[in-house]
């Protein structure tokens, strides 16, 4: 990731030369155990043109394990979507098999919504 002006802290303006910026360091929260963790399940069609998607919220963990388990997820229900903000979303009405699918990888999950 390029470290842009926002992450730099504590200096608006430096006219020193040898002055090197301190930058906020990102920390990457470890993956908690399938068994421990609980996420939810449901169907959204909100500000998405009227087309259904299952949303998985909830997941904490790193980004590369969030997008191991979406790609995971993409590829058994045969569909496309995208894992990303601690969420996944697989495009079309797969709450049952998501459901079945997370509970064989050991994960807790919810139903949520209707």
């Amino acid at each position: 990731m390029s470290k842009n002006k926002k992450e730099k802290l504590n200096v608006v303006y430096s006219t020193n030369p040898n002055f090197s910026y301190e930058f906020e360091e990102e920390e990457t929260p470890e993956t908690l155990d399938p068994k421990n963790q609980l996420l939810y399940v449901l169907l959204d069609k909100k500000q998405r043109a009227g087309k259904e998607v299952t949303l998985i919220e909830g997941f904490i963990g790193s980004d590369e394990d969030l997008k191991d388990l979406g790609k995971l997820l993409k590829s058994k229900c045969g569909v496309g979507g995208t894992a990303k903000d601690g969420e996944i979303v697989i495009q079309g009405s797969f709450r049952d098999k998501v459901i079945e699918l997370l509970t064989k990888e050991g994960y807790k999950t919810k139903r949520k919504g209707g």
